[in-house]
């Protein structure tokens, strides 16, 4: 078999009818001349064509509401149990009481800072404790086991002993949200400084750089994309040990109202918290993604 027969049954091109071949017309009395090659249609790759933005968000919104609507109207009929699931109009009214009369703002402000803190000390140290392993081998290899142990153990599983050691204020929720999110920025950034160009590194000494110099001009921007990379997790887990820490015991947070409506069956109430939480982590993950983009065009230039 042939080059172009292999071709041929490998990329099949589409079924084409057969039509007469053109030729180049000759002389008076002579024969008939060349032909001319046809060309060949190939298949087309198939291209979605991408919707408006206006169309997304006009569907996306067509969604909620009916959703809604379908909720409203089940409850109403009785075919969903509003004692367990409520419904969006008494949803709507427990907000508008928790947010005029209850402690709105001042759970929404707990659990805020509880996760902010939690996530920039936690972050921090994490990308500190990663960085500084770049400079002895012997120190990461000792190091790198308790770190791993760590790791494994289910964090949350802490939270009543960080609880009893800090007490019930906020800066128990800022411990239970640094020890979820140290590990995972020590790990990303180890593996950022196990992925350093040794070549580059060589180069720099070569030039007589010295350690110093070479850590805060090669290492460093070489592992800052990966430290920003675990920026998104984090805040997500500084939110989690705050959540967490508010449901064994706090006096204030989103957490604390969710498990207080629950033990008094006000399910509407879980449900306005859940969704001011809901908020409340939206707006926390679009300003991280926001602080990740600029730092990454910083780092670019």
């Amino acid at each position: 078999m042939g080059i172009r027969e292999k071709f041929a049954e490998r990329f099949p091109v589409a079924d084409v009818r057969p039509v007469a071949t053109p030729t180049i017309p000759g002389p008076a009395g002579a024969p008939t001349g060349k032909p001319i090659a046809s060309p060949i249609r190939l298949r087309r790759l198939p291209v979605e064509r991408q919707w408006p933005a206006w169309f997304i968000v006009a569907f996306q919104a067509t969604i909620l509401l009916v959703g809604i609507g379908a909720w409203e109207t089940g409850a109403k009929l009785g075919w969903i149990d509003p004692f367990f699931w409520s419904r969006p109009s008494a949803i709507f009214a427990t907000m508008l009481t928790f947010f005029t009369a209850g402690d709105a703002m001042t759970d929404i402000g707990f659990t805020f800072r509880a996760a902010i803190i939690g996530f920039v000390l936690g972050t921090s140290a994490g990308t500190a404790l990663g960085l500084s392993f770049w400079w002895s081998r012997n120190y990461a290899m000792l190091a790198q086991p308790y770190i791993v142990c760590f790791e494994s153990i289910p964090k949350l599983a802490l939270a009543p002993l960080i609880i009893l050691v800090f007490g019930v204020g906020l800066s128990s929720k800022i411990a239970i949200g640094v020890a979820l999110t140290v590990v995972v920025s020590t790990l990303t950034t180890f593996s950022g400084v196990k992925s350093v160009d040794r070549d580059l590194e060589r180069l720099m000494y070569s030039l007589g750089a010295s350690r110093w110099q070479v850590f805060c001009k090669v290492v460093v921007p070489s592992v800052l994309p990966w430290g920003i990379s675990v920026l998104r997790v984090n805040i997500g887990l500084a939110l989690t040990g705050a959540i967490v820490g508010e449901f064994i015991a706090s006096q204030h947070g989103l957490g604390r109202a969710i498990l207080y409506a629950g033990q008094t069956y006000e399910i509407a109430l879980v449900w306005v918290a859940v969704l001011v939480l809901s908020m409340l982590s939206i707006a926390m993950y679009l300003g991280v993604s926001r602080l990740e983009t600029v730092l990454m065009r910083h780092i670019k230039r």
